[in-house]
């Protein structure tokens, strides 16, 4: 099992420039990842001489980056927006193939006000299976994930309800997108996450194990405190025989200390169902 982290608690670290993304491979070594994610909002360029440095600062410190998040807004209600969008995604995919990245997360879109839900669904399978000859070709996976709400983003994913994602997945079932499952989102809308994820887990391919406070509630908190059933959703997935990336998804801004103590649950979490599965 490999293991990353998504570093959510540091981006206004990033936007501020009081830590870089080198200062962030260096921390994901010392903590013992195998992986550093990043987003698309902190890269500097997409040019080959900064994505090349990029790469051998990852290299240099010891870990890999294992994937990169996309807020790519296939629904958006402007049909040049949506091309723009696929466009962007294709910049990305050639961005990741540099840099050595197996995983590109994409994105549904957001939920835009107007946008009835049969034409969402429509402009969001167009635009997720779209780029998909290109990442295959580039060595690349494409990631949908039950996703909340990005970064940069105004509204939620049109995603949401649950319902929705799995329309979306059922359509795109037999292509070459998979899945990034995480821990917590499907549960912050209200859905049953373990119910969800028995009709996906054979196409996930990478987990983002995340945490809420409260059910119904997108409010982060330190994995392994709140109410996302990340144990059960292991289990489910060890029992599918999953050997992929487990990325820690760290939003609860409890700090460095927040990034160890998620980690060490995490492995031990994974470790202690290997070893039962054993006995």
């Amino acid at each position: 099992m490999q293991y990353s982290s998504l570093p959510v608690s540091f981006y206004p670290d990033f936007t501020s420039g009081q830590r870089s993304l080198a200062d962030w491979f260096t921390f994901a070594a010392s903590i013992g990842l195998d992986g550093a994610d990043i987003s698309v909002a902190h890269l500097a360029s997409l040019q080959p001489t900064y994505l090349d440095g990029l790469r051998q600062q990852a290299t240099d410190a010891g870990v890999q980056i294992a994937m990169i998040v996309t807020y790519s807004d296939f629904t958006h209600p402007d049909a040049a927006e949506r091309a723009r969008q696929v466009e962007e995604v294709r910049a990305y995919i050639d961005a990741a193939a540099r840099l050595g990245i197996s995983f590109v997360r994409v994105t549904a879109g957001q939920r835009h006000p107007g946008v009835a839900r049969a034409e969402g669904i429509d402009w969001a399978v167009n635009g997720l299976t779209s780029c998909l000859e290109q990442a295959a070709q580039a060595g690349v996976t494409l990631l949908y994930e039950n996703h909340t709400k990005g970064a940069v983003w105004t509204y939620n994913d049109f995603s949401q309800p649950s319902e929705i994602f799995l329309e979306i997945v059922r359509q795109t079932e037999g292509t070459g997108l998979r899945l990034l499952y995480d821990t917590a989102n499907t549960l912050a809308t209200g859905d049953d996450p373990l119910a969800v994820l028995e009709q996906v887990k054979h196409r996930v391919s990478a987990i983002h194990v995340n945490d809420i406070q409260r059910a119904g509630y997108f409010e982060p908190c330190l994995v392994g405190t709140g109410v996302a059933p990340v144990r059960e959703i292991f289990a489910m997935l060890h029992r599918t025989g999953f050997d992929s990336w487990i990325s820690v998804e760290e939003a609860s801004k409890t700090g460095e200390a927040g990034f160890q103590r998620a980690i060490l649950y995490v492995k031990e979490l994974w470790t202690g169902l290997s070893a039962d599965s054993e006995n």
